[in-house]
């Protein structure tokens, strides 16, 4: 209930702006560590797999414990690519009381975009475009697990220089660990791109047969 809520703010919120935000691409990143992180890099190239040279690309997946459907059920890959942004990393940080602020590279997200406040609550569907022409299509939230708040534990301190619970992280970043997609047209991704994101609303005559 909470997030259909939160999901219909957001939306009326931009309505008077065409239902769309300019963000930027701060970093991005690819990689395949066993350690969850991902390295940035100049650029990456998106396909309709998923990004080229990332552990997560592929047309489908394995579940996991806790999943969607029982574990090691093989399914959709709704999880192509992985997003956070400068916003919401410095509130987790913050939430925190991080010596050192989290970075995309150290939660293993694929982009790092800036002008988009309330990243996480991106409603399934909206679509992120790009200049190259590529572009990408929110499918879901991307809630925080325990391997990364162990991770998280081990590499970070407080300003008071006391250890982090493993469990700290995923309090703090239960609304804002960002949102997962799967790539609709393929291109190239680099710093500097300016994001155009098509918050999705429900079509009009929809909107109408619920009056």
């Amino acid at each position: 209930m909470c997030i259909l809520i939160a999901t219909a703010t957001w939306a009326q919120t931009f309505r008077p702006r065409m239902n769309t935000l300019t963000a930027r691409v701060e970093s991005v990143h690819a990689g395949t560590n066993d350690d969850l992180s991902k390295e940035a890099h100049p650029s990456i190239q998106v396909e309709l797999d998923g990004i080229v040279g990332d552990r997560h690309r592929s047309g489908q997946r394995e579940t996991w414990q806790g999943d969607k459907q029982p574990k090691g059920t093989v399914r959709r890959n709704e999880r192509q690519w992985s997003a956070v942004s400068v916003e919401e990393l410095a509130e987790i940080s913050r939430a925190l009381d991080l010596r050192d602020e989290l970075t995309a590279t150290c939660l293993g997200a694929n982009l790092c975009l800036s002008g988009v406040r309330q990243l996480s609550r991106l409603p399934k569907g909206t679509i992120l475009k790009f200049p190259s022409g590529a572009e990408l299509v929110v499918e879901e939230y991307n809630p925080p697990c325990q391997d990364m708040g162990r991770k998280i534990a081990d590499l970070y301190t407080k300003r008071s220089g006391q250890t982090l619970s493993a469990t700290e992280f995923s309090k703090a970043a239960k609304l804002s660990r960002g949102v997962v997609g799967v790539v609709d047209v393929p291109g190239a991704i680099k710093p500097g791109d300016e994001v155009v994101v098509v918050i999705y609303e429900a079509p009009a005559w929809l909107r109408r047969s619920a009056d």
